[in-house]
């Protein structure tokens, strides 16, 4: 793919939001993903400063989870704040990855999306559960760049 607006049609984003929507239904958590089309920085790097940008340090609880994609690139990363990566299992974002690995290596990116969504929202959910104080705190919109 050569354009971001190209990587994922309207419907498919449109399911992804609604993954985003029911994963956060159950949790204080806050999900995002962002799709941009290169970067000249470490994928790792660009994604905390996303990150940052997109203002997911700043939950209360410290439990954003940001799904980061550079299509041309090839590359991914899941970025979880403090809060949910001191209590969810070491191993626990690199077996999400993997998972969401093997749907974008058979070109399907938004059953990718959607697996990654629901493990990190199952997660968010066991560890921060929802409480009828919480509000959503992030947009479920996906940030392009």
């Amino acid at each position: 793919m050569s354009k971001v607006e190209d990587f994922l049609t309207t419907e498919e984003e449109q399911a992804i939001v609604e993954a985003i929507r029911m994963a956060e239904k159950e949790t204080s958590g806050e999900i995002r993903v962002h799709i941009e089309k290169t970067t000249s920085k470490a994928p790792f790097d660009r994604a905390l400063e996303v990150f940052h940008e997109l203002g997911m340090d700043e939950t209360d609880l410290k439990n954003g989870v940001l799904i980061y994609l550079a299509v041309e690139d090839h590359h991914f990363v899941i970025c979880g704040d403090k809060g949910i990566n001191e209590v969810v299992p070491k191993d626990f974002w690199d077996c999400t990855k993997e998972a969401m690995a093997a749907q974008f290596k058979n070109g399907n990116f938004k059953q990718g999306l959607i697996d990654g969504i629901t493990r990190a929202g199952a997660k968010l959910q066991e560890y921060f559960p929802y409480h009828e104080s919480d509000t959503n705190e992030l947009s479920n919109e996906i940030s392009k760049g």
